[in-house]
């Protein structure tokens, strides 16, 4: 079975304006609103896919209430830790001439809470995957990401994370199955700008030598690389088509590759294409990837 973890889900506001002015009345022409968070993404994806898991996380109030139902309507298992005040935060996401991001905070999140997703983690065993994805509310401790591997470190669990640069550096001595920083935060951890793809792949190996196991590295357009832990490096440049909507892309890349992964019995070509592939469509779509838009890109690329 496969879990995935999103400390502070969202409904996402999606809106495209012809044109965005500060300090003015702006009037949209193209508004939807979608549950959000990484892992959440991930577990859409993996559904779209063919393949179940169970979202957990935290929410509260009534935007709690509608990420549940999305998601129930989607088909995605759910297994929310429910807090007691405060509301899942709202994310506005705005399409103009530049795509602009305003992002709430997020409910509080007391110790007996987090509790309480330790004893949901601790259901899991031999042979399960755990997404732990995106942000942590400021009410979370700064080293949950660490806490909770080193609480399933000896169940044979593999653990993906994708996550911001001091979240993933500081979790990496625990040996994560799968890591998938994009090439800017790749340079971002080593205080470079990274310009060529021989550059991507001399720090990524550095992201295995201080613990990663496999390292995707995604990168927009330019498509994406992957190192593996028997040695092997894969680039795969971006399909064709046009970009619609990046909020996603990259979650939608985890999916693909873990659907690969499973679905070719661990072969990391296999699952390196098919996460592209799904990356690519999701950017292509106003709706996160599905099956078919994967399979045709796939095509594509192979």
């Amino acid at each position: 079975m496969i879990y995935t973890v999103t400390f502070n889900p969202s409904l996402d506001y999606i809106v495209r304006l012809d044109k965005f002015t500060a300090g003015e009345i702006n009037r949209v022409n193209y508004e939807q609103v979608l549950a959000g968070g990484k892992g959440i993404n991930v577990s859409i994806v993996l559904g779209n896919l063919g393949h179940e898991s169970t979202a957990l996380g935290f929410v509260a109030g009534f935007t709690g209430e509608e990420i549940k139902r999305q998601l129930k309507d989607r088909g995605v298992k759910t297994d929310f830790v429910q807090l007691e005040s405060g509301f899942s935060r709202i994310n506005v996401k705005a399409k103009a001439q530049q795509e602009t991001e305003i992002n709430g905070q997020g409910p509080d999140i007391s110790e007996a809470r987090q509790a309480e997703l330790f004893s949901q983690l601790d259901k899991l065993g031999k042979g399960d995957t755990l997404v732990l994805a995106g942000s942590i509310p400021k009410t979370l401790p700064d080293n949950i990401y660490e806490r909770i591997m080193a609480h399933l470190q000896s169940r044979d669990i593999r653990i993906v994370v994708d996550a911001e640069k001091r979240l993933l550096l500081n979790v990496l001595k625990y040996h994560p199955f799968l890591i998938k920083p994009n090439n800017h935060e790749l340079g971002d951890m080593f205080g470079v700008t990274l310009k060529t793809d021989e550059e991507i792949i001399t720090y990524a190996k550095k992201l295995q030598e201080q613990g990663a196991t496999n390292v995707l590295i995604s990168m927009a357009g330019d498509g994406a690389i992957l190192l593996t832990a028997e040695g092997d490096t894969y680039k795969c440049p971006a399909p064709k088509g046009t970009l619609v909507n990046s909020v996603g892309a990259g979650d939608s890349m985890v999916a693909g590759f873990l659907t690969g992964y499973m679905e070719s019995k661990g072969d990391f070509e296999t699952a390196f294409h098919m996460g592209v592939a799904t990356g690519s469509a999701s950017a292509f779509s106003d709706q996160l990837a599905t099956r078919p838009e994967v399979e045709a890109l796939l095509k594509t690329i192979q």
